[in-house]
């Protein structure tokens, strides 16, 4: 495994297109923890880790915050997310998952429950 795993060059595009077309329950996470908003900690938006994209990364706490729409719940999606989750814990990411439904409906929830990880 190479040293250096953030960031690959080859990931550059894809992290760019991700950006550009972030879902509204990604918008709508970042726009509540960007620019060091919640509790003064770093998140960066469309990170790679290896040859996987994350949502949202802190560099710090090496936490990945997934949000999960309806290509998830299928068969081939979760059997995907269970992939990309064991390579992100073998490199010592922690990864939480909520549903888009959650970021809408619950906000303060979800804040709440990423606090948890962020000391």
């Amino acid at each position: 495994m190479p040293e250096y795993i953030n960031t690959l060059p080859e990931m550059k595009p894809i992290r760019r297109k991700l950006r550009k077309q972030m879902t509204a329950a990604e918008v709508a996470l970042w726009v509540m923890i960007k620019n060091k908003q919640l509790v003064g900690e770093r998140f960066l938006r469309q990170f790679s880790i290896g040859h996987y994209v994350v949502d949202f990364y802190c560099h710090k706490y090496k936490l990945s915050v997934e949000l999960d729409g309806a290509g998830h719940f299928t068969e081939e999606g979760r059997k995907y997310n269970q992939k990309r989750t064991e390579y992100l814990n073998s490199v010592g990411v922690t990864v939480i998952r909520f549903e888009n439904l959650e970021v809408f409906n619950y906000p303060m929830q979800v804040l709440e429950e990423i606090k948890k990880y962020l000391k």
